[in-house]
Order: C-alpha cells, then sequence, then structure tokens
C-alpha cells in the first residue's frame, strides 16, 4: 500500500489443520480465499472502502475461469476499481529496464514456473511448469539448481523455436528478469547467466519483485487520479 508498503496476513500453517486456498496459481478454495482477503482488507483499508483501487496478479497462463473467480473474490470486498495484470507485466514494473521493446520475466516460485515474452509491455508467448521449489524440497543443492535450470532453458528453448521475429534474441541481449524464490539462490541465478551467456535482472528481493511491482502500479494509478488536471493556457 501507498505510506505503508506490505500488508500481510499470515495463512494458518499446517499444523493447524489449514489448507491453502490458492494452490498452482488457482484458487481451489473460494469461501477461504474471500475470508483471507477479506481479513487483509480490514487491515489495510478499514471499513470504508468505497474509493479504494486493487491490483491483482496472477500467473500469465491463468485461464478465464480463474481470473474471473478472483474478480469475484474481490469485488465483494467493496472496492470502486480493480486492475487486473499479470504477474510477469508486474515483475518488469518493479525489475525491467525503463525502455520498451522485448522483455524476458522468468518467475520461479513455490509452485509454478513461468517464462513470459513480453514486447512493449504485451504479454507475446508465455510457458508455464507446473514445478516449484516445494517440488523439489528435499533434493540436495546442485539436483534441485540443475532442474530449476533445465526447466527454464527448455521453456526459453520452446519459445526460441517459435518466434519468428527475434523477440526472444533482442530479450536476451537485455537479459532477462528473474523474479520468485528461485532467484535468491545464486546457484540457480548463475547457471542461468552462464547457460544463456547473458546478464541477468535481479530485484532487491526477487521473492516480491511481482507484489512491488503490482504496488508500484497502483501508486502510478492512484498519483494519476489525484493530479490536477491540465490547464490549455486560456483564461475562462
Amino acid at each position: 500500500m501507498p505510506g505503508r508498503g506490505l500488508v500481510l496476513e499470515p495463512f494458518p500453517g499446517p499444523q493447524e489443520g489449514a489448507e491453502r486456498p490458492v494452490r498452482r496459481g488457482r484458487i481451489v478454495d473460494p469461501e477461504s480465499c474471500g475470508r483471507l482477503l477479506g481479513r487483509i482488507a480490514d487491515a489495510a483499508l478499514g471499513p470504508d472502502r468505497s474509493d479504494s483501487v486493487i491490483v491483482l496478479s496472477h500467473p500469465v497462463l491463468a485461464g478465464a475461469e480463474h481470473r474471473t473467480a478472483a474478480r469475484a473474490l474481490l469485488a465483494g470486498l467493496g472496492t470502486t476499481r480493480v486492475l487486473v495484470l499479470s504477474s510477469a507485466r508486474a515483475a518488469a514494473a518493479y525489475a525491467g529496464p525503463r525502455e520498451t521493446g522485448p522483455l524476458l520475466v522468468v518467475d520461479m516460485g513455490a509452485a509454478l514456473t513461468e517464462v513470459t515474452l513480453l514486447v512493449n509491455g504485451l504479454v507475446a508467448d508465455a510457458r508455464q511448469a507446473e514445478c516449484g521449489l516445494d517440488d523439489l524440497d528435499g533434493l540436495d543443492p546442485a539436483t534441485l539448481s540443475a532442474v530449476l535450470v533445465r526447466t527454464v532453458l527448455d521453456m526459453i528453448t520452446s519459445m526460441w523455436r517459435h518466434d519468428r521475429h527475434g523477440a526472444i534474441r533482442g530479450a536476451l541481449r537485455k537479459g532477462p528478469v528473474l523474479a520468485g524464490g528461485g532467484a535468491l539462490r545464486t546457484d540457480v541465478t548463475d547457471r542461468i547467466a552462464h547457460c544463456l551467456g547473458t546478464p541477468v535482472r535481479l530485484a532487491d528481493d526477487p521473492s516480491t519483485t511481482v507484489v512491488r511491482g503490482a504496488g508500484q502500479i497502483l501508486s502510478s494509478v492512484l498519483r494519476h487520479r489525484t493530479a490536477p488536471p491540465e490547464h490549455s493556457g486560456r483564461t475562462r
């Protein structure tokens, strides 16, 4: 939140018999998810939410059904406006270069790994693997990094084969943005950079790149709403 930073609502852990309402980027328990969002809204926005704006980020390849379910839950909070964008666009807003053109975003999360090609801010291509750090838990560090890096490289290779306009090559010259908990591991990021032969872009805290990018977009929207109108120079 502008002026407040991150507002967190920890979900009960497994020891309390609770399961997370979102798995693999999909809402699997709408009722529980609604209660969780309600507690966050109470803490962050208070009872009067009539002039509030919420930014929702979702996995790049989330289907229309899941985006609709998320919108319905947020609409129940009584907010005025909901902005919906992909997690790749949010990550790019926080950690990407300021210039336009092609950009590759690699998001290595707990349950999903995604590679997205953005061209001028729009999703041009994307790949998703239902595999993340939680699935690799228990592997020795060398095996974990090798599996995660191979997953990412396979998706980039697949996108390269289908790229007819050289956008992937241009994005790699800039260096991909790495986000998610996997980007906290230097053995993973160093190996990706070595295999691709390009430097990589990392935010200060890769695990919160997406939420901080969504926050930047929210701040921009709120500044635009409160900016005074431009005058043409003519008097009335």
